[in-house]
């Protein structure tokens, strides 16, 4: 009798498959996130390896809106699958300690770094060419900065857009995500 009441418990209130998890750091893991050295050199050579584009995502512990990111943007198949498979993504913690090389060389500690770059808001995200001049900063480096929580559209044309490598041709991202939120 149990298990009949469970089932259709289980049919009237469905269990949300996807359960956001977060890390002993507070961040939420996701399995497109990958745990590097955080020498960006290295992870742009092992990006170009894998034949991905480069991310980094900047979160903090407690952020409302990396929340709303995981659970109503990343979380849906499209996006998350796109992230999996065509971007090499690293986080850095807006607060965290752990030691981060820039393509100039230079090493600090993440807060300090997105101090470097100028990173005040997260969610932020860096995307980042195949080739990186010798000595150059990764925020002069980065293709497109967003910073800021995005709907699932904008979210998918942004990496849409960076997959065709739009940053290259005449379309800026804003009139790209214009021309094609109502076609997707």
């Amino acid at each position: 009798m149990k298990q009949k009441i469970l089932v259709i418990l289980f049919l009237i209130f469905p269990i949300n498959s996807f359960a956001l998890v977060l890390g002993e750091d507070g961040l939420y893991e996701e399995p497109w996130i990958i745990e590097t050295f955080k020498d960006l050199r290295e992870d742009l050579e092992e990006a170009n390896q894998e034949q991905k584009r480069f991310m980094i995502l900047f979160e903090q512990k407690g952020c409302g809106y990396c929340k709303k990111m995981h659970e109503k943007v990343y979380s849906i198949p499209e996006i998350a699958s796109t992230l999996q498979d065509h971007f090499f993504v690293i986080r850095i913690n807006i607060f965290g300690d752990i030691e981060v090389t820039d393509f100039d060389g230079e090493t600090l500690p993440e807060k300090e770094i997105v101090k470097k770059w100028g990173v005040m808001f997260t969610p932020t995200v860096m995307f980042f060419p195949e080739e990186i001049k010798h000595k150059t900063i990764a925020s002069e480096a980065s293709v497109v900065t967003m910073p800021g929580a995005f709907a699932k559209g904008t979210t998918r044309l942004l990496l849409e857009w960076v997959l065709l490598k739009g940053y290259e041709g005449e379309e800026h991202l804003q009139k790209f995500i214009a021309r094609n939120l109502n076609n997707g």
